[in-house]
């Protein structure tokens, strides 16, 4: 019993000194102060209304401080039919949603962060005309909450992996 305890003890000395922090954590995190300060740009169609959208609700969480940062986005939302019947109707499609982001200073322009991010979703094409219609619209709304999430982490690592500005040094935003 008492060697158990010691080698539970011993195992969480060794998870404590592996590294690891939590992204957003502390009162003073790189990421935290960066998601708070970055504007998202206007992106056009209903994609781009529900993935600002989505963008803003992530970036906001953060809180809210003066914009030093905008984040622009470029979507490509395709829908294609995959499945097909003998009698040529297709049964089965797949919504795809990627993103091309950049993160840009908003003073001087410059692009310190250039990615892209996306997801697929599957489709059964029903009878219906009104449920297939209903079946793409969710698969954008979830497909347009995965990519929001992974836009998001993607700026706070880039933010704790570059180094930390300096007070005096006015090009301390360039990588």
């Amino acid at each position: 019993m008492i060697r158990n305890i010691a080698l539970c003890l011993g195992l969480l000395t060794l998870l404590t000194a592996c590294g690891l922090r939590p992204l957003y954590g502390g009162a003073q995190s790189p990421a935290r102060d960066m998601l708070a300060a970055v504007e998202v740009g206007g992106i056009p169609g209903r994609s781009g209304y529900l993935m600002r959208g989505a963008l803003e609700q992530r970036l906001g969480a953060a809180g809210n401080a003066a914009p030093r940062y905008r984040l622009e986005v470029t979507l490509d939302d395709r829908i294609e039919g995959f499945g097909v019947r003998a009698d040529n109707a297709v049964t089965r499609e797949r919504r795809t949603l990627r993103a091309r982001f950049q993160l840009v200073t908003i003073d001087r322009g410059t692009v310190l962060l250039d990615a892209t991010a996306g997801g697929d979703a599957g489709i059964d094409v029903v009878s219906s005309e009104y449920a297939t219609i209903a079946a793409e619209d969710s698969a954008l709304e979830r497909l347009t909450e995965q990519v929001a999430d992974q836009i998001v982490a993607r700026v706070a690592l880039y933010a704790t992996r570059r180094p930390p500005p300096a007070a005096a040094d006015p090009s301390a935003e360039l990588p």
